[in-house]
Parts: C-alpha cells; structure tokens; sequence
C-alpha cells in the first residue's frame, strides 16, 4: 500500500494499492461511521458494524476494530485473543487503554490532521458567537423578549490578542485564520514544538501559561488529554486571565477545571466561553455550564461536518486494513 500526503497533512485516498491475501478479515466497527469507510472495509473483509446484534461479540474473533468514542478497557484487551489492530478515527485515544493495548500486542493507530480544518472552523465559529452573543441573542429573541440592543453589547475580534495553547495541526490552522481574519496580536504556547516553528504566522512565542493568560483578550484550546494536561487551565489559571477575556475550548473537557470555569463565568470576571468538550458527553442541563447565558455549548461537534466524516471514515478504513495487511500505521499511538 502506498500512502501520499496530502496538503493539509491528510492522507490521500486516491492512489492506495492493497496486495491480497486468502485469509478473510473479521472486523467489528463499534461506533456510529458514516458509509465509505464501512463499504471500503466490506470490499476488503467480513464486516459487522455497530448495529448489528452480533457486535456485543467482538471479543471472540476480531481482528480488527473500528472505533470513534467507544471505551476499550484493559479487560477489553484481555478477552479479545485475536484482535491485531485497532483503527480510531480521530486524534484523541483517552478512551482507549493504550497500556492494555501494548501488553496484549494489539496495535493501536488514529487519524491525526485528518479533522484539522473542520475543528479549527469550530472554534472560530464558537470563538464569534461568544464574542457576539449570537446563541444569547437567538435565545432571547426565540422566548419572546424583544431585546434592548443597547443592553446586549458583544466584543470585536479585529486586532485583538489571541493567545493559542497547542500549535499543532489545528491551533496553527486556527492561528492562521485570526491572523488573516482579524489581523490579531497571536500569542503562542506550545512546549514540545521546535524552535523555529510556524515561520510563516506572525507570532510571539511564550514559555508559561503564567506569562500567556494575562496578556489575552482570547484564549483557545488545542491539546490533547493526558495527565499533564488535565485541569490545565485551572482556578489559578482562571484569575490570571482579563476580566473581559473569552475562553474557547474544542480539545477535551478535562483540559478545563468545570466546576473553576463555572465559578469564574458566574462571578462575572470573564466574558464568556465557547465549548465544544466536556467532561461528561453529551453535555445536558445537568452541567450547569450549558445553563449560563455567556456560555456557548456544542455535543463535540468540532468534527461533525459531511466533508470530515466522509474522508475520516474512509481513512480510518483504509489504515485499519492495510495494518492488517501487515503494512506500517500512518500513525501508531500504541
């Protein structure tokens, strides 16, 4: 199998070659996946997606798994005696045992940059509806208010100071879109990235959230979960930042102390905040986040657009047979 690069770090689904095998693949797809990965996987091994009884028994003779949010534990891992693979659309594996994966010899892969684009469009699109209190208006307006313009004064993006927590794939997209967008002041945060990197954004590059968070008119979130960067931004961090400032966050809910951001956003001493992430998904009424008028909130949907789920499905599909195939991951988290 050949893999290509594609220009925004994807893979390129047009010029793969499979070599084949008479040995019949049996993979179970354990969540919800749009139709091209599933009929590109069906042309390729016996399939049984999640809606089919038949999925509650994967652990007996998988070799393969699709997966998008469903939890594989270290017990998954041990009952499953046969599984070689499993493919994660995606960049986030938090829900996957990656230790239990590597003791039981099964490969784990995701699809990172795939869903670059459509997740930086979220958090720009969460970003100006807190700035301009759009979900807020269109509640108001919907209940039967008619509202005072005059009362509801929302906050302009244009020339003002963005601070990025994790350049990678998606906060470096995102930065070039305030930068060309809103000729924004970027303030970048990233400890693991080389020096040098992202010669073509404008930026100023910092070494500590403490030096970050004061100066930033907006704060966006692009990290994955781990155990360093749980609760990253935490009450401390909170006070730290303008009292006028907005949040934004489309990486994962634990990266933000919940019960801290609920406290400043009702205490008045930020803006308000976008959220695309929380701790408990899907977020309902019980959160008491969603409740807060400065608040906006979407059910993880960064990746929720008809061109991203096409192209990951099939991505996803794609490196899940040729790893079974006995080919390399495009990219091996376990």
């Amino acid at each position: 199998m050949t893999l290509c690069a594609m220009n925004d770090g994807a893979v390129s689904y047009f010029h793969i070659k499979y070599k084949k095998e008479g040995v019949i693949l049996k993979i179970y797809v354990l969540d919800n996946f749009v139709s091209s990965g599933i009929e590109f996987a069906a042309g390729h091994a016996e399939v049984v997606r999640w809606d089919d009884p038949r999925v509650k028994n994967w652990h007996e003779d998988a070799d393969g798994l699709m997966v998008r949010s469903k939890l594989l534990t270290a017990e998954d891992f041990a009952k499953a005696k046969k599984l070689r693979v499993v493919a994660k659309q995606g960049v986030g594996v938090n829900t996957i045992d990656l230790a239990a994966a590597k003791a039981h010899g099964v490969i784990v892969c995701n699809t990172p940059a795939v869903n670059s684009e459509s997740v930086a469009e979220m958090a720009l699109a969460l970003a100006l509806a807190v700035t301009r209190r759009v979900a807020e208006l269109d509640r108001r307006i919907r209940s039967g208010e008619v509202v005072q313009r005059a009362n509801v004064l929302g906050m302009e993006t244009w020339e003002k100071t963005v601070g990025v927590i994790g350049m990678g794939n998606i906060g470096s997209r995102i930065a070039r879109k305030y930068h060309f967008a809103f000729n924004t002041k970027l303030i970048a945060y990233d400890p693991y990235a080389p020096a040098g990197s992202w010669p073509d954004i404008p930026h100023r590059r910092v070494a500590s959230l403490d030096e970050l968070l004061p100066l930033v008119d907006l704060l966006t979130i692009h990290v994955p979960l781990t155990p360093e960067t749980r609760h990253l931004i935490g009450r401390r961090e909170l006070a730290l930042m303008k009292k006028t400032a907005i949040l934004v966050n489309v990486s994962r809910g634990d990266v933000v102390d919940e019960e801290a951001l609920y406290d400043v956003l009702k205490s008045g001493h930020l803006f308000g905040a976008g959220l695309d992430v929380f701790k408990t998904e899907p977020p309902t009424t019980d959160n008491p986040l969603v409740g807060l008028p400065n608040v906006v909130s979407t059910p993880h949907a960064g990746g929720g657009t008809v061109e991203n789920q096409e192209k990951s499905s099939l991505i996803t599909a794609q490196q899940l047979i040729h790893v079974l195939n006995g080919g390399e991951p495009m990219s091996r988290v376990a």
